[in-house]
């Protein structure tokens, strides 16, 4: 490790955890005898592709432990294989070729860069896994879902006592784009009575008989938690396309809107969005992030490249980024899946074959 140059790069939407992940390379990288070089690269790769970074230093890095997003900011749009159509990775490789190891904290886009970088051009590449999501493979868990799980149940906290008191149905919709995992464990942890996920294909007139069943046996309120991106059995999610990127949203809004017509309750829809992002880092992100950037510091000093740091059981241990394809789905032999089977919950139709 000694006098190594390290670049830190936050791709990818922001998570709560990133400060923490930063803030653990830096400590671990300066316990070598022979001060480290780590580049911080504001917004994503386009700080990259415009060699705008700062130094990262212990000084710089303090107090930002609890803080949400990230101190460098977060890049979404550049994709240096792919920028207006064209292939400009030679231009990001003008910068990239003078770090020893790059460090990509991010989702399943970002590791995929990690991956050509590291195969096309030889970059030694190490993977931080970085979304709300949880929908990273190889990994049991990411960094930043604790956290919008944790904001996402005390939102649903909070309507259970307006919607008793009102007999009211309260549709909640929770981020997660093609994966169920933030509403399932939200709709659990907050006792959501129906949560409708991506892996499982709802049917709305079974939504509507819950909330009548429930109304009938003098449960006059239902809690329905909606993943942005749950379809109806016959039908598609709701998005809208920016580019060549779909943006989930408005699923609660839809159904709320279908529900009204089947049932004779109050149905409010309740889209919680951006707020699982801001939050302050939950205590257990802030352990996750802490390990995983230190273990990818140690990676590093022993020369390991091509390859993202992952929690596995209770292990912080590492998986080729070559493995890390296509998307982590809620299954159903998940335990908390059938948790919620077991304790009553309807998920209003059946796991797709395969998830």
């Amino acid at each position: 490790m000694a006098g190594q140059r390290i670049g830190v790069v936050t791709t990818g939407g922001d998570a709560p955890g990133l400060n923490a992940v930063i803030r653990a390379i830096v400590k671990a990288a300066y316990q070598s005898e022979t001060e480290p070089e780590i580049r911080g690269y504001r917004d994503g790769m386009e700080g990259v592709m415009e060699r705008r970074w700062l130094r990262l230093t212990p000084d710089s890095i303090k107090g930002i432990l609890p803080r949400a997003g990230t101190m460098l900011g977060a890049g979404t749009r550049v994709n240096p294989f792919n920028v207006g159509g064209v292939d400009q990775s030679e231009l990001a490789m003008q910068e990239l070729r003078e770090l020893d190891v790059l460090m990509i904290l991010g989702g399943n886009g970002s590791m995929a860069l990690g991956h050509a970088l590291h195969t096309r051009y030889g970059l030694p590449v190490i993977g931080i896994p970085k979304t709300i999501d949880n929908d990273v493979v190889g990994t049991d868990m990411t960094f930043g879902f604790d956290s919008a799980v944790m904001a996402a149940t005390e939102a649903i906290d909070r309507l259970h006592a307006t919607a008793e008191a009102h007999h009211r149905v309260f549709v909640v919709e929770t981020m997660g784009r093609d994966v169920g995992w933030i509403a399932l464990y939200a709709g659990i942890g907050g006792g959501a009575d129906v949560i409708l996920m991506p892996e499982v294909p709802f049917s709305i007139d079974r939504v509507a008989e819950t909330i009548r069943w429930r109304d009938a046996s003098g449960r006059r309120f239902t809690i329905v938690v909606v993943a942005e991106g749950a379809r109806p059995r016959e039908g598609e999610p709701c998005y809208s396309m920016e580019g060549e990127c779909r943006r989930y949203g408005g699923i609660a809004t839809w159904l709320a809107g279908q529900l009204s017509d089947r049932v004779d309750q109050d149905v409010r829809p309740i889209q919680l969005g951006h707020i699982q992002r801001g939050v302050e880092p939950t205590a257990r992100d802030r352990r996750l992030a802490t390990a995983l950037g230190a273990h990818a510091v140690e990676l590093a000093r022993d020369g390991h490249a091509g390859c993202m740091v992952a929690l596995r059981g209770n292990q912080i241990t590492k998986v080729p980024l070559d493995e890390v394809q296509g998307v982590r789905r809620v299954a159903p032999d998940d335990p908390l899946y059938r948790t919620g089977i077991s304790i009553g919950i309807s998920y209003c139709g059946q796991p797709v074959e395969g998830r």
